[in-house]
């Protein structure tokens, strides 16, 4: 059965005090306040990842993830973070392929899939970040687009390893613009990414695969989209910063 899941994006904001605070409102609501068996992610700048993960100790709910992760284990590039490192510290996801990362530094379906390989040989579990433009979609060749990052991103992959993703549909023309797929969209788009690796790995495997909506989701319309069968949570961006809202999307599953 797969799992329910809402992962938060902080991206590079929150410096580190104010980051350990909403942290800490965060784990504090979902003590009192997460019934169901759903699990929050959050996925914070790397200053972060030691502290949050001390602080999550305790809180069976909650795990900690980084944003990205190098392809290398090691070696000179500075700057850079191995997925060695993340692990380390006792994070357990690592964000690969997000659009941002994409658009603004030129990652590829063929480095992401270098990115896999190497967070899933330190025990990361990815969220793997796959979607289209807009342009793309005004074509019509979205679902050619989706594919293709599966198919070179990470279908090379043998079952037991694709079995530790967690894949996230995150429509490019959605993020951070306050757009949002609507719920049928969002679904057909799923239900594509679903049957596509039942077609590669078994209708087994693609049952239990989490996969997860991005772009804009935020607690009104939340409710909404995992409301569809094959939208199995949310990867959250701006509404992550702010624990009200981070907790009540998470509380969506509450009654499921």
């Amino acid at each position: 059965m797969r799992k329910k899941i809402v992962a938060g994006n902080w991206k590079m904001n929150l410096d580190y005090n104010e980051g350990l605070a909403l942290f800490s409102e965060i784990t504090n609501m979902i003590k009192d306040e997460i019934t169901g068996a759903q699990e929050a992610v959050v996925c914070s700048p790397f200053i972060h990842l030691h502290s949050l993960v001390q602080m999550a100790k305790g809180y069976s709910k909650v795990s900690v993830g980084a944003q990205n992760a190098h392809q290398a284990e090691s070696g000179a590039y500075t700057g850079e973070i191995s997925a060695k490192m993340i692990k380390s510290v006792g994070a357990t996801y690592v964000i690969l392929g997000h659009s941002e990362r994409r658009q603004y530094f030129g990652e590829t379906n063929e480095l992401l899939a270098k990115k896999a390989d190497t967070a899933l040989a330190n025990g990361l579990k990815p969220i793997f970040c796959i979607g289209e433009t807009l342009a793309e979609r005004d074509a019509e060749i979205h679902f050619g687009v989706i594919k293709d990052q599966l198919e070179d991103g990470v279908f090379h992959l043998d079952a037991a390893q694709f079995a530790q993703l967690v894949i996230a549909y995150e429509p490019v023309w959605a993020i951070g613009t306050g757009l949002t797929a609507t719920a049928p969209q969002a679904q057909e788009i799923h239900a594509f990414i679903r049957a596509e690796i039942a077609a590669k790995y078994g209708q087994q495997l693609a049952d239990d695969t989490t996969i997860l909506y991005g772009g804009s989701c935020n607690a009104k319309n939340a409710p909404e989209l995992f409301s569809e069968k094959d939208i199995d949570g949310g990867l959250i961006g701006g509404a992550s910063l702010k624990s009200r809202d981070f907790v009540d999307i998470l509380k969506v599953f509450n009654s499921k």
